[in-house]
């Protein structure tokens, strides 16, 4: 049996939606926000914590009516918006729909966590030297990560293609 291309894009968001929020609810429910815990060394370790800020916990001292238009009623409407474009875009390729479907599903999940709980729960942490590592992160910003780099892997070969033929 074959999904329609439209519900292999729900079912891939709907997915990334529940990876997330599964991983966040272990978290929660298993890891005090004081605690760190080392999976491998100090390279990966995994933590609780309330981000009440967006990217690298930006803007989470605005005042709560900035917080509300730019942390909730614009990234509602952009992925309202970027659903409904992967939905009715029927010229997108394969892995440009996978792509655009991962930052919808991370997109959302994050964004459901602000409206549940206020925050974003993010708990992954990569500390590879004093000089390269990341932000404490989670699935939902893997998701949107791993679909940006494959959006701009598609589009530079597309335009690369383009630019041979």
């Amino acid at each position: 049996m074959k999904l329609s291309r439209n519900a292999g894009v729900i079912l891939l968001i709907i997915f990334n939606i529940a990876i997330d929020q599964i991983s966040k609810i272990i978290v929660r429910g298993s890891i005090d926000p004081s605690e760190r815990i080392k999976v491998i060394g100090d390279f990966f370790q995994m933590m609780n914590v309330e981000n009440t800020g967006a990217f690298l916990g930006m803007g989470s001292d605005m005042n709560p009516t900035l917080k509300l238009i730019f942390l909730l009623i614009l990234p509602v409407g952009v992925l309202g918006y970027l659903v409904y474009y992967i939905i009715t875009n029927k010229d997108l390729d394969r892995l440009s729909l996978i792509a655009l479907a991962c930052i919808a599903g991370g997109g959302i999940a994050n964004v459901f966590d602000r409206i549940a709980f206020g925050s974003v729960t993010d708990f992954l942490y990569l500390h590879i030297n004093d000089t390269l590592r990341t932000g404490i992160f989670n699935v939902a910003d893997m998701s949107v990560t791993f679909g940006m780099i494959v959006l701009l892997f598609t589009t530079f070969f597309a335009n690369k293609n383009k630019q041979t033929a």
